[in-house]
């Protein structure tokens, strides 16, 4: 066959040799699949859900992540110039941002709140869509770091419960949930900064198998719920139902707006370093707009809120590979782990103390790219203090989150929990108050 009518790897569209195309979809899939499933775990852990519906959330987290892709790759356009998705060589999953707000939901109103308030939160984000030329200044650098950074943050204490093995779990702080979690983060560390290339790439699925294995041999893994799994079942709609509770709108609503804005990073970024110029508000506009609405449909077969993912735009602006079939192919790998319950409910089995060893090093990286967000201007010390001030009331009332024991429960929900929400308002208001520098 004719080498050359393949399309190659470093443009958009066309068709790529599948033996250039495969090894490098694979190292998308390895840089997204423990972020794409993690969040689900996490939060299905809170929620008390038994094996079966663990597996039934993943596979909804991996399916619809892959969906969400695909639309992200190839645009429904609907004529006058408008389109549904982005265009652009991008990845979505599941996204840890998400993750405090909706164990908070989770423990007091059930995976269905999460649902209904993603519903919520899909509206929102296609109304940034539509309108992001007259949002977009609310949000600069400066808002969106602070936010990222207390995402970061607010994420720690997750990680150091996982850590020791799972608050609630019989074996609470035993030495052998540090002993397994801290060899985790050492061969990610050591991988990350001793290695190149694809081990590099896959440091936090590769310490995932090693402190997997050593759990394995310490008998601290079950494969009952593998033994039960079926071999294939497509996602199962409304099946943690849909309830709106107004609070848990509230907060998934305004994190859905500021994760809107903050996925205009990770376009510019992979236009920028990939492709040489800047995304144009079309493409922006249909990359949000696409965005709320397959996390509206996602919500009825209890796929959890979804995100551009930076691991994968990262891939993209290093390799300058941006054709769609490649990023496609991806796709349809972790569709495909999706559709097959047994490789969920594999997931399922992995110990509190493997996942809170490679993700602490995740949280770290989402704070400190915040960090590099706001000092992308050179701070100025009015900047200081709104970073400061923000993160720190977020921060502060969530930790103590009693102190507002004396207001009504729905206060408490939106604002006592989860530092994000404080922060953003508190960086929004002081942005547009305090004198500018001069």
């Amino acid at each position: 066959m004719n080498e050359k009518r393949y399309a190659s790897v470093f443009e958009y569209k066309g068709i790529p040799p599948l033996r250039q195309a495969f090894p490098l979809a694979l190292q998308h899939v390895v840089a997204m699949i423990v972020g794409c499933v993690t969040p689900a775990i996490m939060v299905s852990g809170t929620a008390g859900l038994e094996n079966a519906e663990k597996v039934i959330l993943i596979q909804a987290s991996l399916v619809f992540s892959a969906l969400s892709t695909f639309l992200m790759l190839f645009p429904i356009k609907t004529g006058k110039g408008f389109r549904i998705g982005a265009g652009l060589p991008v990845m979505v999953g599941v996204s840890f941002s998400y993750v405090l707000s909706m164990q908070t939901i989770a423990s007091s109103y059930g995976i269905g709140a999460i649902l209904g308030a993603q519903l919520v939160g899909g509206i929102v984000a296609v109304a940034v869509g539509l309108s992001i030329d007259r949002i977009r200044k609310f949000f600069p650098p400066l808002i969106a770091g602070t936010v990222v950074f207390t995402i970061g943050l607010s994420l720690y204490p997750t990680a150091i419960n996982y850590m020791a093995g799972g608050t609630g779990s019989a074996d609470y702080g035993a030495w052998q949930n540090w002993f397994v979690s801290l060899l985790t983060l050492i061969i990610v560390t050591v991988l990350n900064h001793f290695t190149r290339g694809f081990v590099k790439l896959a440091s936090i699925l590769i310490a995932m198998a090693c402190g997997y294995v050593v759990s394995a041999f310490m008998g601290m893994i079950s494969f009952d719920a593998v033994a039960e799994a079926s071999i294939f079942a497509p996602p199962v709609p409304l099946y943690f139902g849909i309830d709106f509770e107004p609070s848990a709108c509230i907060a998934i609503g305004l994190l859905f707006a500021i994760n809107s804005i903050q996925a205009i990073g990770d376009f510019s970024a992979t236009t920028g370093g990939a492709m040489d110029r800047s995304p144009t508000n079309e493409e922006l506009r249909g990359a949000i707009t696409g965005y709320g609405i397959a996390n509206i449909v996602s919500s009825f077969f209890g796929g959890l809120p979804t995100a551009t993912y930076s691991q994968n735009v990262g891939i993209v602006t290093t390799t300058k590979v941006i054709n769609r079939c490649v990023l496609g192919l991806a796709a349809l790998i972790i569709l495909i782990a999706g559709l097959s319950p047994k490789f969920s409910a594999i997931l399922t089995t992995i110990p509190y103390a493997v996942l809170g060893g490679a993700t602490v090093s995740v949280f770290a990286s989402i704070a400190m790219t915040g960090i590099k967000l706001v000092m992308s201007d050179r701070p100025s010390a009015r900047d200081t203090s709104i970073v400061g001030l923000a993160a720190a009331l977020g921060m502060g009332i969530s930790q103590a989150s009693e102190s507002l024991s004396t207001f009504p429960e729905w206060v408490t929900t939106i604002f006592g929990n989860s530092p994000v929400v404080i922060a953003t308002i508190v960086a929004v208001f002081l942005n547009m108050t305090l004198p500018k520098d001069e």
